[in-house]
């Protein structure tokens, strides 16, 4: 079963419908599907998602240049949940961080 916080988090950033739980293959698949209907019919939308994400343009673009004949939709879903993984990771390894029990002040 996937992380239910980055299916919602996926769910929010996509306005996108992911019922979970999902395996990881299913949740690839939708995530393709609601990039691909963002290529076909709001592409601007698409990549305003991108930025918003913080998906890097240059490993994108460098993915859609060395993945000539795979599915676009494909490689940008796949990005949008690996970013989004990430910054989960990050955030639970600055929460662990801060879970001391030390009296000092923190930020």
């Amino acid at each position: 079963m996937m992380d239910n916080v980055l299916i919602t988090l996926l769910q929010k950033e996509l306005s996108a419908d992911l019922h979970d739980p999902l395996n990881e293959k299913e949740l690839q698949l939708r995530v393709q599907e609601k990039v691909s209907e963002l290529i076909e019919h709001d592409f601007q939308g698409l990549i305003n998602i991108l930025y918003r994400i913080d998906v890097s343009e240059v490993k994108l673009k460098q993915l859609l240049k060395t993945g000539e004949g795979k599915d676009a939709a494909l490689i940008i879903g796949n990005l949008i949940i690996e970013r989004q993984a990430e910054k989960l990771k990050h955030l639970h390894h600055f929460k662990d961080l801060n879970k001391g029990d030390d009296k000092e002040e923190k930020w």
